[in-house]
């Protein structure tokens, strides 16, 4: 079951919540863009070499949503840019509620 939240295709895991990310490496700053297509759109400063842009997206995810880095799991896409994260601990509805207000202060 896919829960659509303002546009936003979160799936429910049995250890928190499945949220799908497009990744925009070599961006000009790390930031978190919107939701396009049903998918968080986020951009980070670093390469894709050697998983250095996963690294850096797990932090900025970290920061913008208020979560600790060990919450967050990259589980699917490692070398693509549509990329799947288990966020551990936490109800879909309430991280729909994290995305929306980070990217309502945009």
């Amino acid at each position: 079951m896919v829960l659509r939240f303002p546009m936003l295709h979160l799936e429910p895991h049995p250890d928190g919540a499945i949220l799908p990310v497009r990744a925009q490496p070599g961006a000009r700053r790390n930031e978190i863009r919107g939701v396009q297509d049903g998918i968080l759109k986020v951009c980070v400063t670093q390469s894709p070499e050697k998983g250095k842009a996963n690294k850096a997206l797990v932090e900025v995810l970290s920061k913008a949503l208020g979560l600790k880095k060990s919450q967050i799991e990259l589980i699917a896409g490692q070398t693509s840019h549509q990329k799947r994260f288990l966020v551990r601990n936490i109800e879909v509805q309430e991280l729909a509620q994290r995305v929306q207000k980070a990217t309502e202060t945009k």
